[in-house]
């Protein structure tokens, strides 16, 4: 759990990937507000445009513009992991946050969203500054559609979510990948929500993004990014498919992507070869496997 100074209460800083102006931003911003405490405070920085699908991406070849709206409400000119960035590195000068909380993304990042997902992203960048992180979104589907808050789940949960993490999970402070959470809730009203239900992420097998050409009216060719079907089933008991049966999903997640289930096999492998070295000036041979010679 992270460290809180008693009465002074935490220090929160937000972001998203929908933009500054975002709804589910303003509902974060609820959720934050109550998490940290009357003596706490809630740091904003968040896209000054949307930045849906940009993952952990950064800007490093380019600056950055950014802009203070109100107290301790930012916009900057990059993408989620930016804006963690801005707001560790110059809004707070240095001064780290308590906890990061990236969202309330309007559409899931169950599955294999998640691996394109800002949300997820700017939690990412979070974690690994030792921060931490949690992302949460709100599913959408058919019984969503017609609420007057599409919201209304994550409105309704998130702060008890939020405290369950912080007061009973797993941290692993001081972690070279340290753990952040990826929280989604169903596409439900709040009062059907069944609770919480820790998932591994899944993935839609039947459905994936594409590109689809489209010819302006000057002739020229552009192509737009398709997502799939969103509501398609996963493996039982992972998070879109829990999210589906009205659970909320809670998935906790690492920035290592290391395959570690495949390196002692990996291993036998690559000791079965040798590099020949080679002479000065020559290139270096190809790799043989031992007794092939």
């Amino acid at each position: 759990m992270p460290e809180q100074d008693g009465a002074a209460g935490m220090r929160i800083l937000i972001t998203n990937d929908d933009g500054i102006n975002a709804p589910g931003l303003a509902v974060l911003a609820e959720i934050a507000a109550e998490i940290a405490g009357p003596g706490g405070e809630v740091w904003t920085v968040a896209p000054a445009f949307e930045q849906s699908g940009v993952g952990h991406c950064i800007s490093y070849s380019r600056p950055m513009m950014i802009a203070r709206l109100e107290p301790r409400r930012f916009a900057a000119e990059g993408s989620p992991a930016d804006c963690v960035l801005a707001g560790i590195y110059d809004v707070l000068e240095g001064a780290k946050p308590d906890l990061v909380l990236s969202g309330v993304n309007r559409g899931n990042n169950a599955a294999e969203n998640t691996l394109y997902s800002g949300t997820i992203g700017g939690a990412m960048e979070a974690a690994l500054q030792g921060i931490p992180a949690i992302a949460l979104s709100q599913y959408m589907g058919p019984a969503t559609a017609d609420l007057e808050d599409t919201f209304e789940a994550a409105r309704a949960h998130g702060v008890a979510v939020v405290r369950a993490l912080l007061d009973h999970a797993p941290w692993e402070a001081g972690a070279d990948y340290r753990l952040f959470y990826n929280v989604n809730f169903p596409p439900v009203a709040a009062a059907d929500v069944k609770g919480m239900k820790a998932a591994p992420q899944g993935f839609r097998r039947d459905t994936a993004f594409s590109a689809e050409p489209q010819i302006s009216p000057s002739g020229r060719r552009f192509l737009w990014i398709k997502g799939g079907p969103q509501h398609r089933p996963t493996t039982p008991g992972t998070d879109a498919a829990v999210n589906l049966e009205g659970w909320i999903s809670v998935t906790p997640m690492r920035a290592d992507l290391t395959a570690h289930d495949r390196l002692a096999e990996l291993a036998k492998t690559v000791t079965a070869y040798t590099v020949s070295a080679p002479l000065r000036g020559e290139p270096v041979t190809a790799c043989t496997a031992e007794g092939d010679a």
